[in-house]
């Protein structure tokens, strides 16, 4: 009888620091948070939305998603984040059933570690 591994990935993220400090520099420490608290909820909010698209298989709804993910995520430096969702834009674009149900995967995993990376992140920048 065959045996059946589970994978695990363990993808690192890519954060621009830098972004986050430019935040609170400019806007100050409460407002920055508001803003930073504001866009995470919305990156949940839209990577939640991408995979409901992709459940009804439809690759527009997938590709205005994932666009703005990308954005959001620029916005803030998830740079990793922003990269992977310009991906599944480019797939649910293409029509590329394979490939988007993977990259969507990806999205997933990639947009949960970089949630909790900012939320580390802004506890060392305070």
């Amino acid at each position: 009888m065959a045996e059946i591994s589970d994978l695990h990935h363990q993808e690192g993220v890519r954060l621009a620091p830098d972004r986050l400090m430019a935040l609170f520099a400019r806007l100050g420490d409460a407002e920055a948070e508001q803003a930073i608290s504001r866009t995470m909820e919305e990156l949940a909010a839209q990577l939640l939305l991408a995979r409901q698209a992709a459940d009804m298989a439809a690759p527009d709804a997938v590709a205005a998603a994932a666009q703005t993910l990308c954005s959001l995520a620029d916005k803030i430096g998830m740079v990793t984040l922003a990269r992977v969702a310009q991906d599944v834009g480019l797939c649910a674009g293409r029509g590329d059933a394979a490939a988007l149900a993977a990259t969507l995967a990806r999205l997933t995993r990639i947009g949960d570690r970089s949630l909790s990376a900012v939320w580390d992140l802004q506890d060392v920048i305070e």
